[in-house]
């Protein structure tokens, strides 16, 4: 499948991850994600004959998925989810910005840069409904968010920049992270309350872990591995700010929130984005 399908195919499968946590809402945080990334690496042991791997392309991957979950997740106990939420969506213009300092002959053209501003412009506005109040009271998790978006984009370069390696060994990462999410969440329930218990699970909230892990904590990171490989992460960045317009078109058409004025705008501004950032100008290569 080409690359352009394969990031496509990841964003429109991370669109449903707002649905999906809606289902899980009443859980810890930790609990949700590291159940879900175990899930999400299960998914993909038929392959675990891909997870030998080097210690640093282990690293680096389990640096990624659970480096980057574990901020976020510390960021919005530190800060407004609002804000959080729009410096997160930061990670689509790192990976357009800093693809010349990661990777030899990718440098930038103006087109790159304004596909990926204009796609930061539209999650702004599709997000945070065109507010943004940075109070100096939240700034630890303000700089958690902005590190978990630093985190994503290295990750997502690195993934190209590493000896080559099986998009199979992305179970392991997941697997691995899934784990550490919930020796985190162990740890943090034995120090708040000196005991540890299991959530009572719902049907409906077990459902909901299980689709958490096939689809947008699981087998959307093979098909985002997939496509970073095979394609340009420049243009790949630019298409990644569909996601928050298509979380939202999902939430309304399944979820009950109405279309407003501000998401149409934020929609007019992400799909130019994206058009703009994945049109091929003339080759520009770094010397």
């Amino acid at each position: 499948m080409p690359a352009m399908a394969m990031a496509l195919l990841a964003i429109a499968v991370w669109s449903s991850l707002a649905l999906l946590n809606a289902g899980v809402a009443n859980l810890p945080p930790l609990f949700s994600a590291g159940v879900a990334l175990c899930v999400g690496g299960l998914v993909g042991a038929f392959r675990a004959r891909d997870w030998r791997l080097p210690p640093a392309t282990l690293a680096v991957g389990v640096g990624g998925i659970f480096g980057y979950h574990a901020l976020l997740f510390m960021a919005f106990r530190l800060a407004p989810a609002i804000e959080v939420n729009i410096l997160n969506y930061l990670w689509p213009l790192l990976i357009v910005v800093l693809s010349p300092a990661f990777l030899r002959g990718y440098a930038l053209s103006p087109r790159n840069v304004l596909g990926a501003a204009l796609g930061l412009a539209g999650a702004f506005v599709v997000v945070g409904g065109g507010r943004l109040r940075l109070d100096t009271a939240w700034l630890p998790g303000y700089a958690l968010a902005v590190a978990a978006a630093f985190v994503w984009a290295s990750y997502s370069l690195m993934t190209k920049r590493l000896p080559v390696f099986p998009t199979g060994a992305v179970g392991l990462f997941c697997l691995v992270s899934g784990i550490l999410s919930l020796g985190l969440w162990v740890a943090g329930e034995a120090v708040s309350s000196g005991a540890v218990s299991l959530p009572a699970l719902s049907l409906a909230e077990a459902g909901s872990l299980l689709l958490l892990g096939i689809g947008p904590m699981g087998g959307a990171f093979y098909a985002w591995d997939a496509a970073l490989k095979r394609g340009d992460p420049r243009t790949i960045g630019a298409l990644a700010y569909l996601t928050p317009l298509a979380s939202t078109l999902n939430l309304v058409a399944f979820g009950g929130k109405p279309l407003s004025v501000a998401s149409t705008l934020a929609m007019g501004l992400i799909v130019a984005g994206a058009v703009v950032g994945s049109t091929r100008g003339r080759p520009r290569r770094a010397a």
